[in-house]
């Protein structure tokens, strides 16, 4: 009986490690660090891929839950993709896809569930997408709304503006729409992605402010890679005229600069030193410029095509609108507990739309640590405070994960819950955090 109780205090004990990862604190971090593919470049590419007109081999994915989804949906429109050991070969379909036997499940894969949305409705018959629970609280009307303007039958199930979601495919007329662009550049992206095979050439007309710029610039480089021309006047008017084909490509993706901002950051906590291989330092990747944020910050940045180069200095508290980076804005918010001075970070009113309401998410598990934080509809403010140990709530959302989990570098006792939510896009992110400590 003693034998099959410790066995079975042994399966808890495990069983907890799975539910709750505690960070060891670290001196100054000297590590080397190769970074993950970009999850951006890479679900983009499956979808041209799939449109294109022949073999296409993507080098370098991201594998990861987002473009595991990304993945199993395309097949299911009746895409060929082999997964080789690094890369994946598309079998180009030049836009004549299949319509789904069955409902697509997306998970919690936002870009994916925008993405499809569009490419549903170049599929002849009805399509219907869904998701777990937090996917079908994320708004997606507004693209539901430009899609109806071109006279497609695309509504919420639910009739409540989010997932699950019916489109009737068949084509897509293209013409004049207006897309409101405050909450989300996603849906920009999904509609300009297809729009190359629309009936007619199409403009887009944005309404308002378009958020979060840098992630259409990611849009229009890839398209243009694979062959198609887009007219941007100035992100208020995009015109993509009809008849132009993605042409098959051998394509690499590129290293995340999302990925990379929590080693970046783990070096400015620690007052470190990390070399980070794998990037693009040229990359129109928006989160490429937390490089600056972490200068501004006080540390001491190289950059060339072989490395990039970062040195932890003093940190101190600076004011700076994060729109054109939101997916590093909680690596910003922690790193921020530990610099002189307050941090203002504005610009992130679409950060409540996201995995979680992150502004929300961030106020809680900061004030939690023991930081003094103030928030409104698109800002936060960080002061420091004195730091207690703390179970840090994810809220299934990733970039939660992987952020609090630099809190833990400096201050003990830091535990972070659910940790498995980090395969959304980075799999291997605390195996790679315990090498270099």
């Amino acid at each position: 009986m003693r034998f099959y109780g410790y066995v079975i205090v042994h399966l808890l004990f495990k069983l907890w490690r799975l539910f709750l990862k505690e960070i060891k604190p670290a001196g100054k971090i000297v590590a080397t660090v190769a970074c993950p593919a970009s999850k951006s470049y890479t679900n983009r590419a499956l979808l041209i891929a799939a449109l294109a007109d022949g073999i296409s081999t993507l080098s370098n994915p991201l594998l990861s839950d987002d473009t595991k989804y990304m993945h199993l949906a395309l097949e299911q429109f009746g895409i060929s993709i082999k997964q080789e050991e690094l890369a994946f070969v598309v079998s180009g379909t030049s836009g004549q896809i299949n319509c789904p036997s069955n409902e697509i499940s997306i998970g919690l894969a936002g870009t994916t569930m925008r993405f499809l949305t569009t490419f549903s409705a170049l599929a002849p018959g009805t399509t219907k997408l869904t998701g777990k629970q937090r996917m079908l609280e994320r708004p997606i009307s507004d693209l539901l709304n430009a899609l109806n303007q071109m006279g497609v039958n695309a509504r919420s199930l639910k009739s409540n503006g989010c997932p699950p979601i019916e489109i009737h495919g068949g084509g897509i007329p293209g013409g004049q729409i207006k897309l409101a662009g405050g909450k989300s550049s996603q849906y920009l992206t999904s509609i300009l992605l297809c729009a190359p095979y629309f009936k007619s050439s199409t403009t887009i007309n944005i309404i308002g402010d378009l958020t979060s710029k840098s992630y259409i610039d990611i849009t229009l480089d890839i398209m243009k890679d694979f062959g198609i021309t887009i007219e941007n006047k100035n992100y208020t008017q995009f015109y993509v005229s009809a008849g132009q084909t993605y042409r098959a490509t051998n394509y690499t993706i590129e290293g995340d600069w999302s990925s990379a901002s929590y080693f970046l950051a783990a070096a400015a906590i620690t007052q470190g030193e990390m070399t980070l291989t794998g990037l693009n330092p040229d990359s129109i990747q928006g989160d490429a410029s937390f490089l600056n944020v972490l200068e501004q910050m006080g540390c001491t940045i190289e950059r060339s095509y072989e490395k990039i180069f970062i040195k932890g200095n003093p940190l101190r508290g600076i004011d700076i609108n994060m729109n054109s980076m939101p997916d590093v804005v909680q690596t910003l918010a922690v790193t921020a507990l530990f610099a002189e001075g307050k941090t203002c970070i504005s610009g992130i009113g679409n950060l409540r739309i996201k995995e979680t309401d992150r502004i929300g998410a961030l106020e809680q598990e900061l004030s939690r640590l023991g930081a003094h934080v103030e928030s409104g509809e698109d800002f936060l403010k960080i002061r420091p405070g004195a730091y207690i140990p703390a179970d840090i709530e994810t809220y299934d959302d990733h970039r939660m994960a992987m952020s609090f989990a630099l809190a833990g570098l400096k201050v003990p006792g830091i535990r972070i819950k659910n940790p498995s939510c980090v395969e959304k896009s980075f799999p291997d992110f605390f195996k790679q955090l315990e090498e270099i400590l």
